[in-house]
């Protein structure tokens, strides 16, 4: 590992300032530490922030549920507002790495993990994202976990995180903090960067600018799930994964928010399928129009072929499930 300096932050504007000039931010580190281990990020110094007062829940005015960024996944997930109001996320908590993973991972450390592209952590293989202008060997190589939606010429590669699926469902919302005092509150899509002819840039963040909360909006009605399919039972990231907020009334669907995991460089939502569900009566072949409207633009690589019909399956029979529609 690269010799780096390590620095402990006393407050926000001591870690936003020590961030932009020299380094990474570091809390459960989970993510990041491996990384450092195989030399793929070699930062010159650590900002470690786990000192800020950034571990709080705060119910907001209309609702809805502040979280503070270094809320541990597993006190997220186990929360009893979360597991009452929002149970998408607690399960998608639940359904993402070990329990003491969990115990140690923080809720801006999770949005922000990397990709497990194999060919991104091998340092002997061509990475745009790791090295830009190296190529990206994933493409005509083993590429079975990689993505089939939003990708480019210059990259395949999935985003890892269960619990941004989710949070993409539900509409939450990210607050930053800059080195100039200044804040900002981003969707989650608009926080996550598809890769394009740069996929070395993952977010719209800059230097120094710290993710203080993620803005749970207020619950609403209708029935929730995560449905994560992956090679074993426990500890694997998703193949496909979809989050689901649904409600039916008076036979017709209500409401359809749809996100999913596993398939693209972002927790990935098509406002067209959601649409398209709106309005109708649940059915099955309503439910593979949706799944042709998802996958239009879908591309296989070869070995992630699979994944195009796989995740057909998982949403019909997600939406089968949540509207009690026979499949």
């Amino acid at each position: 590992m690269k010799p780096f300096d390590y620095i402990r932050a006393e407050d926000t504007e001591d870690a936003t300032r020590r961030a932009a000039e020299v380094g990474t931010f570091i809390a459960g580190g989970t993510n990041l530490l491996d990384l450092m281990k195989l030399e793929v990020m070699t930062p010159d110094a650590l900002v470690d922030i786990n000192r800020l007062e950034l571990n709080q829940f705060e119910e907001t005015e209309d609702g809805g549920l502040r979280i503070g960024a270094l809320v541990t996944n597993s006190d997220l997930a186990n929360d009893t507002r979360v597991r009452r109001d929002w149970p998408v996320l607690s399960r998608a908590l639940l359904a993402g790495a070990s329990g003491q993973l969990r115990n140690k991972a923080t809720t801006g450390g999770n949005l922000l993990q990397r990709t497990r592209c194999l060919y991104f952590y091998d340092r002997a293989m061509a990475c745009n994202k790791r090295e830009p202008g190296s190529g990206c060997a994933a493409r005509d190589g083993f590429n079975r976990i990689l993505a089939i939606l939003g990708t480019s010429e210059h990259c395949i590669a999935t985003h890892p995180s269960d619990m941004a699926v989710a949070m993409r469902a539900l509409g939450a919302r990210v607050e930053t903090l800059n080195e100039a005092g200044d804040t900002r509150e981003l969707s989650l899509d608009d926080l996550y960067l598809l890769p394009g002819d740069r996929p070395d840039r993952e977010t719209v963040l800059e230097p120094g600018e710290l993710i203080t909360s993620v803005v749970l909006p207020a619950p609403v009605d209708g029935r929730q799930t995560y449905r994560k399919v992956r090679d074993r039972a426990s500890y694997a990231f998703a193949l496909v994964s979809v989050a689901s907020v649904v409600a039916v009334e008076n036979g017709r669907i209500t409401r359809a928010d749809l996100a999913f995991g596993g398939l693209a460089p972002k927790p990935w939502r098509d406002a067209q399928v959601e649409a398209l569900l709106v309005g109708e009566a649940p059915s099955e072949a309503l439910f593979h129009k949706a799944a042709d409207q998802l996958l239009a633009g879908a591309q296989g690589f070869g070995d992630n072929d699979f994944k195009i019909p796989l995740a057909r399956r998982t949403l019909v029979s997600v939406l089968s499930e949540l509207t009690e529609a026979r499949p």
